[in-house]
């Protein structure tokens, strides 16, 4: 036997409870009902219980379709990359930003689109995407300094965060960790430890992280009184091949160098393996110190001294500042500057 219900109307049904009869079982008005549903503070608590027992007691699912539609909203936030695909499931940091950005939107209606952005075709591709505005937002992670993506989603008004700051000048709203303070930390460790002749290895100098990163790393050696010598600083694109070849260009120029500063755990893996190539030990002839505190940190053989920092609490942060802008359209753009630690491990 077929089943279906008469609405309030006299119409007929498809079985599923309407806004209005949550309000008629609660006994309070539609607009009520809606408020609740939509988490407005501006209801009694003893109507705001009575909309809850009547949803609960109706089985009520609320159209997330036509709420979205009628507030001009997708509930969806789009998850930008400006990398190839490979780097992304390469490297521990990128895995870390996306399980911090799901937990802060976890308790959400919003749906996460990953989207990659590491060529002119994909990013053709997603200009067209944002400018039909099909999400209400967008987080990009490890932006370049000359990335154009930012600056689109400001011309398009479409709120952005950004991980990492483009410059010190940064106009969006932005959360980064303390990448200067983590590297002059990491830097001194080792003068402490008598290091004499550190080498560095640097990402990619058009990320105004890595940037940091090195500017921390020269402070420091100022700090201990020791040369900066420039050809002890080689760059490298954050890639463990990347680590390996600024590695074997640092032994060619300094065979006597005694300590390695590299920007990433995974360019200290790289490097790792071609000092152990080169018969030296580390740490006894060669201290290694990474930044990211990934699991190749904890892994490695001897375990990787390392920076730790906040990726995780980069990716909630980073989240809840979009879903503010989103929810208020607030002209703020903050800058948040997470704190780093170091954790000191068996290869320093």
């Amino acid at each position: 036997m077929s089943r279906s219900i008469h609405t309030r109307n006299g119409g007929r049904g498809t079985g599923r409870p309407t806004l209005e009869e949550v309000a008629a079982r609660a006994g309070v008005g539609r607009g009520t009902v809606s408020r609740v549903i939509n988490g407005s503070p501006r209801v009694s608590e003893r109507a705001r219980a009575a909309v809850e027992a009547a949803v609960a007691e109706l089985g009520y699912v609320p159209n997330r379709a036509a709420r979205a539609l009628a507030a001009n909203r997708t509930d969806a936030i789009a998850l930008v990359v400006p990398e190839p695909e490979h780097r992304f499931f390469a490297e521990p940091y990128f895995s870390e930003m996306v399980r911090g950005v799901g937990e802060a939107l976890a308790d959400t209606d919003m749906q996460l689109l990953l989207t990659f952005a590491g060529s002119d075709r994909e990013r053709r591709r997603l200009a067209q995407y944002l400018a039909a505005h099909r999400v209400d937002g967008v987080l990009l992670v490890s932006v370049h300094a000359d990335d154009p993506l930012p600056d689109m989603a400001a011309e398009l008004d479409i709120p952005a965060v950004i991980s990492g700051r483009r410059s010190a000048g940064e106009t969006l709203a932005a959360v980064d960790s303390d990448n200067f303070e983590g590297a002059r930390g990491a830097v001194a460790h080792l003068a402490e430890r008598g290091r004499r002749r550190i080498a560095t290895i640097t990402g990619r100098l058009d990320v105004y992280g890595a940037q940091c990163r090195l500017d921390g790393y020269r402070r420091a050696l100022e700090a201990a009184g020791l040369p900066a010598d420039p050809e002890m600083i080689v760059p490298a694109d954050f890639t463990e091949e990347g680590g390996r070849r600024a590695m074997a260009a640092l032994l060619d120029r300094r065979p006597g160098l005694d300590a390695v500063f590299a920007a990433s755990d995974v360019m200290a893996a790289g490097a790792r393996q071609v000092l152990r190539d080169a018969g030296r030990r580390i740490p006894g002839d060669v201290a290694l110190v990474g930044f990211d505190d990934s699991a190749v940190a904890r892994h490695m053989d001897p375990a990787l001294t390392s920076v730790r920092q906040p990726i995780e609490e980069m990716g909630r942060t980073m989240a809840r500042l979009l879903l503010k802008q989103i929810e208020t359209r607030s002209p703020e753009r903050p800058q948040l500057v997470l704190p780093t630690e170091l954790v000191v491990r068996d290869s320093s």
